[in-house]
């Protein structure tokens, strides 16, 4: 029950649906590409991104002093339809900029 009601809350929110989506979209991204993107300190998307992570959404993998973010596989159902439902709303989403100094 809890992990359900983590999941839930972590979608009653739109600027993490559309972070969601972003990353979902994108692949992968790194906390600075969400940051200028969605034009947000760190601090702000930290805790939409440990949300999403605690709801069961995401991985994280850091690679020295960067942190990347992906849609965590394998992905239950329930995660699976909540973000295939996400992609059906059309969401305007901001675009991906590469300006952070991040080598992939």
């Amino acid at each position: 029950m809890d992990i359900f009601l983590k999941t839930t809350s972590a979608i009653n929110d739109e600027t993490r649906i559309k972070i969601l989506n972003f990353i979902a979209v994108h692949n992968e991204v790194c906390v600075c590409e969400l940051e200028e993107a969605f034009n947000m300190i760190q601090s702000r998307i930290s805790r939409h991104l440990k949300i999403l992570k605690e709801a069961g959404f995401l991985k994280v993998d850091r690679r020295g002093r960067w942190a990347y973010y992906s849609i965590r596989s394998p992905l239950d159902r329930f995660r699976q339809s909540i973000i295939k439902e996400i992609a059906y709303l059309e969401l305007e989403l901001p675009p991906l900029k590469k300006e952070c100094n991040v080598t992939r």
